[in-house]
């Protein structure tokens, strides 16, 4: 992994730590999630925030093993 220094105002450093106790995660991996929740949203200016956040969700719960199949034939 890389590392990226930046340079941030005071107020949104504290709103980042804030945020970050709230998740349960450290400040690196807060700001981790917000570039790449920002990335996906710049890529697809189309989809609701909610949607993206759900996809998300989702692939972590496909990794976790979590995903059960869906059986497309029941009526």
């Amino acid at each position: 992994m890389a590392t990226l220094n930046l340079r941030i105002e005071e107020t949104f450093k504290k709103r980042l730590e804030a945020r970050a106790k709230g998740q349960h995660r450290d400040v690196s991996d807060q700001a981790r999630r917000y570039l790449e929740l920002a990335m996906i949203a710049e890529d697809n200016p189309d989809l609701p925030f909610g949607i993206i956040q759900s996809v998300l969700e989702g692939k972590a719960e496909m990794e976790a093993g979590l995903a059960e199949p869906v059986d497309w034939n029941v009526k």
